[in-house]
């Protein structure tokens, strides 16, 4: 073979590495970068984003909600309160209708069973106003004398309030009394009478 066809083949050879060489470059700068995101992924991120973005809401709108059923509850048990004058505590005190009074049997100082629901729901207001301290009154029948009726009104008193302690409200906010006969909500000497006066009731002494 002359040297010109080896001279041919070699420039031939020449030309087919140059031309490989360039194509291998040119897929290689149409790979796609790393760095770039597809169509897909940018769309999923967004959709992320979109879900953070109404979760956030969502939460927030329920912190305003709480917030608003708390004043709403709030003034709800200002309006309940009714202020008093009670000898033997200084300042003014408040009774409310969303503590409910509580009875008991003739001669006796235990919870009853219908009386226990009554606590419940007055150990649920508690709860709610963590700054409410009260005092619970226990009050007997005319029937007995004035020591023994004083000494009843007191387990009467006594008994609720370590029912509420059994319900989770703490000891500092419950103080008691007791009143005895002394204080009847029906003064007829009846057994209907008598069936009121038996109780213990619920003073706010700090709200």
């Amino acid at each position: 073979m002359s040297r010109k066809s080896y001279t041919i083949i070699i420039i031939a050879l020449c030309v087919s590495l140059v031309m490989l060489l360039a194509s291998g470059c040119t897929k290689k700068s149409v790979k796609q970068d790393p760095s770039m995101k597809s169509a897909e992924e940018l769309a999923a991120e967004k959709e992320r984003a979109a879900k953070l973005e109404a979760e956030q809401k969502e939460r927030e709108l329920a912190r305003l909600r709480e917030e608003e059923a708390k004043r709403r509850e709030q003034e709800a048990f200002e309006k309940s309160l009714a202020a008093k004058k009670t000898p033997g505590i200084e300042g003014e005190v408040y009774e409310s209708k969303l503590l409910k009074r509580v009875h008991f049997d003739f001669d006796r100082y235990e919870i009853r069973g219908s009386d226990a629901q009554i606590l419940k729901e007055n150990a649920a207001v508690l709860e709610k106003f963590p700054a409410v301290k009260i005092q619970i009154e226990g009050h007997c029948d005319a029937r007995g004398t004035n020591e023994y009726n004083l000494a009843l009104g007191e387990r009467r008193a006594n008994s609720t309030r370590q029912y509420l302690l059994s319900l989770g409200v703490p000891a500092e906010r419950i103080s008691i009394i007791s009143y005895g006969e002394e204080r009847p909500l029906e003064n007829a000497q009846s057994e209907e009478a008598w069936a009121k006066n038996r109780r213990a009731d619920f003073i706010i002494v700090s709200k």
